[in-house]
């Protein structure tokens, strides 16, 4: 019953006037970003956490919620009629999906890549629902010492699952925790890495390095690649698939959001793994493999199902834990941190309309999604025309004036012009900064959580190991890591992320 009521209270919530209006507005801003290749929404969402200071909690999150999960339907539009993926967890679709438009199969493979994703965004939220009360009950008995060991599980696990090598995801960690602590220390007074900037004093601003480092530098590097596209000339028809085709697709849109709702909870998954995994499961499946890659119904229907419900489980350990999952969870994590809200398991019960409201959000933004996609199709595929240069100049003025509006401060755009440069430098070196930004939001808290557990052992360090919950978290952590000095998984994992 506590659940039915806590969903009536999100779906009371979420279907206010307002917040519909900032679901549709996030997921159409979503859906436009997934289709231009090469604004994703780790980019997009870092330029608009500015713009999110304003507004109520509730609605900020069921926009900056609906960019994430509407983006992954837009960028399956650009994978199959362009053949260029609108982001990383789109590239599996164009496999097929491509070939498929390319067959005249185009309004088949993009309405089952809808469908896929309604399904699975459906399923997903009510797996949200139903995890979200025992997750969050079961993080009300944590305590400061198994916070910190679970912080530091989630570092680590990120690192695993990064993509490159391990050796460069655990510096960037490190660096993005090195950051975290700059800034007066709040225990002794003493100033830390802050080289006599007063600007400096109360730490590096997350949403500044966030919007130079994701943002602008992707867009930077988005400058050099070509501009000219090739869109799929033949009319978009057939958008209602047969009983035949729905019959094929349907089994792999139910293992692509197991899997993918699985996937998504991993901390340092990322959007790329849950359509990478199911496509690899779709194909070992397969009666005849050689159909993959050739236009197979199966290869459009299981990743998009997983792509989607891996972005929507991906809330489940913010929600409940205050845990980012990813990068973008992190993102999320600034936002509400922007409106004074301390995310962790006694948000749920501290704010009900807030967490429920975003859960219940996100049913209703995939029937929007599946609305809105499908007959403005054509609108989608005309946005693929705009010259990139064209959007480059607006989205540095904006980005300048959101800096520069969270604190009036000039440093924070200069800043943000640095973090740019710096992102733009990992790029070329072909540098992940995912793990760096997860680093900096949760280095804060791991100092915060180590210090508190030092206050409550008397400095006794082995308390780590002697609380069962730790313990067992810890034993994760050695487990990984042994594990990534083995070299049959070191070539394992480098297959697996190489295929």
């Amino acid at each position: 019953m506590e659940l039915f009521d806590n969903l009536l209270i999100g779906l009371s919530t979420a279907l206010e006037l307002k917040n519909l209006g900032f679901c549709l507005i996030g997921v159409l801003i979503g859906t436009a970003i997934g289709v231009l290749p090469g604004i994703g929404p780790i980019p997009t969402i870092a330029l608009l956490l500015p713009f999110t200071f304003g507004m109520e909690p509730a609605g900020a999150m069921i926009m900056l919620a609906g960019i994430f999960y509407g983006a992954q339907y837009g960028g399956s539009t650009t994978a199959i009629l362009v053949n260029v993926p609108g982001e990383t967890s789109s590239v599996v679709t164009c496999l097929d999906g491509h070939q498929m438009a390319r067959q005249g199969r185009a309004g088949l493979a993009l309405a089952i890549a809808a469908l896929s994703s309604f399904f699975a965004g459906t399923v997903a939220t009510i797996v949200i629902a139903l995890l979200s009360v025992p997750l969050a009950a079961l993080a009300l008995k944590f305590t400061a010492v198994e916070y910190f060991s679970l912080l530091v599980l989630g570092l680590i696990a990120a690192v695993v699952l990064a993509h490159g090598s391990v050796a460069r995801s655990l510096s960037m960690v490190l660096l993005g925790l090195l950051l975290g602590l700059v800034g007066i220390d709040v225990s002794s007074g003493a100033a830390r890495m802050t080289f006599g900037v007063p600007a400096l004093s109360d730490g590096l601003d997350f949403v500044p390095v966030a919007m130079g480092m994701f943002g602008l530098a992707e867009i930077i590097a988005n400058l050099e690649r070509p501009a000219e596209r090739h869109v799929v000339s033949q009319a978009v028809r057939g958008l209602v698939p047969s009983w035949a085709d729905l019959k094929q697709a349907f089994p792999a849109m139910v293992r692509g959001t197991a899997l993918g709702s699985a996937l998504g909870v991993l901390p340092g998954g990322g959007a790329a793994l849950p359509p990478f995994s199911s496509y690899a499961l779709e194909k070992k499946l397969a009666k005849d493999p050689s159909r993959f890659g050739h236009g197979a119904i199966e290869g459009v229907a299981g990743p998009e199902a997983a792509n989607n419900a891996g972005a929507q489980t991906s809330f489940i350990p913010l929600l409940t834990l205050g845990i980012p999952a990813n990068a973008l969870m992190a993102l999320m994590i600034g936002a509400l941190m922007m409106q004074g809200i301390q995310p962790g398991p006694q948000i749920m019960r501290e704010q009900p309309q807030l967490v429920w409201g975003v859960i219940a959000s996100m049913w209703v933004g995939n029937l929007m999604l599946l609305v809105i996609n499908l007959p403005l199709i054509g609108l989608w595929v005309s946005m693929l025309r705009i010259p990139y240069r064209l959007l480059f100049p607006a989205i540095v003025l904006f980005c300048c004036i959101g800096t520069y509006g969270i604190a009036n401060s000039l440093f924070n755009v200069w800043l943000m012009l640095g973090c740019a440069a710096v992102g733009y430098f990992f790029i070329k070196v072909g540098v992940e900064p995912a793990p760096l930004l997860l680093g900096l939001v949760l280095g804060p808290q791991l100092e915060e959580y180590f210090r508190r557990a030092m206050l409550l052992a008397d400095g006794d360090f082995s308390v780590f190991l002697t609380r069962p919950i730790s313990a067992g978290l810890l034993a994760v952590v050695a487990l990984l890591l042994v594990a990534m000095l083995s070299p049959m998984v070191v070539r394992g994992r480098k297959q697996a992320l190489a295929e």
